[in-house]
């Protein structure tokens, strides 16, 4: 049967989203010190003030406001007349050392011939199908990028939409065919923060009109768009009040944005302000790499992966795959899962070396999801403290390096050869 899907974006001025970029940017500021930096970052931000709280294990130093105000103002909130801006706003800081009894069961210890095991027990998934090139349902998709283009005319096309503020919401919802294939865009929701106007008549019009000749037009192919789709545009009528003086941002508060929209599932643990160590984001990002590897390879049209640990045991306590059916290979899909837990090594430490994930390059998973974007390099700061003794004084000397960094190394397709290979795969 015919049926509907929706998912849901929201942009980076959104302010569960400011929370994570800001958990996310103080991570990466630990991680660039001292990449071995145990982090578990939360944010709040509300009405001219933001609370930075958790647990930290660091050698880094780090000016935490200075980084809360400068993630703050490279998203946009830059004016008081939001009620929340990067120069006025209060910080309040609570940070303190991780518990030891998590540490036991996280650190190596080759003495003792022990592994590095999981941050924490719980089961996480990865997602990929082959409706959209980026492997990602295709609701998400375009959400993201309507969300995306609207930033990026906020901030470098202004003269096009020049009432935009930061805070924005879309939501699209797809029409499937019988088959389960993609039909036609039924419905687009977006809701964006905008200037006062004079005339509440004339903003709607002004603003439904630029949305749908120019965002729109930029993001969904018009060849998925029909008289019939269903445009609702700010349908609340008004929306000046928005970003953390509208309503309280928390990290981890958006994880659905984060990964599939509603598609496959969620284990239930937030990404952002934790470093690689808390299998929460790692192995979720290991299980995005095999499914989206999967797919491309032709092993099935659609895949979920989960894998699940229990605290401070290095191994996956199980692995397990659903082609929902689409699977091309003649076997079932617990041998398809027992093929995939021989070829990738799922243990913390593994995956942390797989994709780079003591490198500082967290910041950018924090808006628009972590899964379906373009892996790419980039050169990257960090600082590291030597300490040399003179003469009986000790003196710590801080060093620069530059040097090339993996961003979304999971969504690499990096091992398609191998996959079609186990599977006999043409």
């Amino acid at each position: 049967m015919a049926y509907l899907f929706t998912s849901e974006s929201v942009s980076e001025g959104h302010p569960d989203k400011i929370a994570d970029q800001i958990s996310d940017a103080v991570l990466d500021a630990m991680l660039s010190q001292d990449p071995d930096s145990r982090v578990a970052c939360e944010t709040l931000v509300t009405t001219g003030l933001v609370v930075v709280a958790g647990e930290v294990t660091t050698k880094a130093y780090v000016e935490i406001p200075d980084v809360v105000r400068d993630t703050i103002r490279r998203i946009g909130y830059t004016s008081d007349q939001y009620r929340f801006d990067a120069e006025s706003c209060g910080i309040i800081v609570s940070l303190h050392s991780q518990s030891p009894d998590i540490a036991r069961g996280v650190d190596e210890d080759p003495t003792h011939n022990k592994e590095q095991g999981a941050g924490d027990q719980g089961m996480m998934f990865g997602y990929a199908t082959k409706e959209t090139p980026q492997y990602m349902p295709m609701a998400l998709a375009f959400a993201h990028q309507l969300m995306k283009e609207l930033a990026h005319i906020r901030k470098n096309e202004r003269d096009l939409m020049p009432y935009l503020r930061p805070d924005a919401k879309a939501q699209v919802t797809i029409e499937y065919d019988g088959k389960g294939v993609p039909k036609r865009v039924h419905t687009i929701v977006v809701s964006t923060q905008h200037d006062e106007f004079a005339s509440e008549a004339a903003m709607l019009e002004k603003i439904r009109h630029d949305v749908i000749n120019i965002l729109i037009p930029r993001v969904i192919p018009q060849e998925l768009i029909d008289k019939n789709t269903i445009f609702h545009i700010n349908p609340t009528g008004k929306f000046v009040i928005g970003g953390p003086h509208g309503d309280a941002g928390l990290t981890g508060r958006k994880i659905i944005v984060d990964t599939y929209g509603g598609k496959g599932a969620h284990g239930g643990g937030a990404f952002s302000g934790k470093d690689a160590s808390k299998v929460d984001r790692s192995a979720a990002y290991a299980a995005r790499h095999i499914a989206k590897n999967l797919v491309a390879a032709g092993v099935a049209d659609e895949v979920l992966v989960q894998i699940a640990y229990a605290i401070g045991i290095a191994r996956p306590v199980s692995v397990s795959v659903n082609t929902y059916g689409t699977s091309k290979v003649p076997m079932p899909d617990d041998k398809i899962a027992a093929i995939i837990t021989e070829m990738f090594d799922l243990r913390p430490k593994a995956i942390i070396e797989r994709f780079g994930l003591k490198n500082p390059i967290f910041s950018p998973t924090a808006a628009y999801g972590h899964m379906g974007r373009q892996p790419y390099e980039k050169e990257i700061e960090t600082f590291r403290v030597e300490v040399r003794d003179q003469n009986g004084t000790k003196e710590e000397i801080r060093r620069r390096q530059v040097h090339t960094a993996q961003f979304f190394g999971w969504e690499k397709l990096d091992y398609v050869k191998q996959i079609q290979e186990a599977f006999k795969l043409g």
